[in-house]
């Protein structure tokens, strides 16, 4: 049964075959596999494996993670930049110093 990544893969590799004016059989040949393969794939009826899917990506020049439809890559981790005129910090009542505030913006950026 064809789970809805599977359907979005297939999509995928038959909207680059398109693109690159292949013919399913064409594509079978290049990854060295059948076109039923290729044809399975675009249904969504099966999934390449990691080897092959690797393959496909190279040859359409798109990451793994745009086949599978998942993001390009994850936000990167903003850095906490804290300046006197932020804030005051305090503990129990107490200004931290200067060396504890350093510490906390290094855990606060994950350092």
């Amino acid at each position: 049964m064809p789970t809805k990544d599977a359907g979005l893969l297939g999509l995928r590799i038959k909207e680059l075959r398109k693109e690159k004016g292949l013919r399913q059989s064409e594509l079978a040949t290049t990854l060295h596999v059948s076109q039923q393969a290729v044809g399975s794939w675009e249904t969504g009826r099966t999934v390449p494996g990691a080897d092959t899917l690797n393959a496909l990506a190279d040859y359409f020049n798109v990451t793994t993670d745009y086949l599978l439809g998942r993001p390009e890559k994850k936000k990167e981790k903003q850095n906490v930049e804290l300046t006197d005129d932020d804030i005051i910090m305090t503990y129990q009542g107490k200004e931290l110093s200067e060396e504890d505030r350093e510490i906390i913006k290094r855990l606060m950026n994950g350092k």
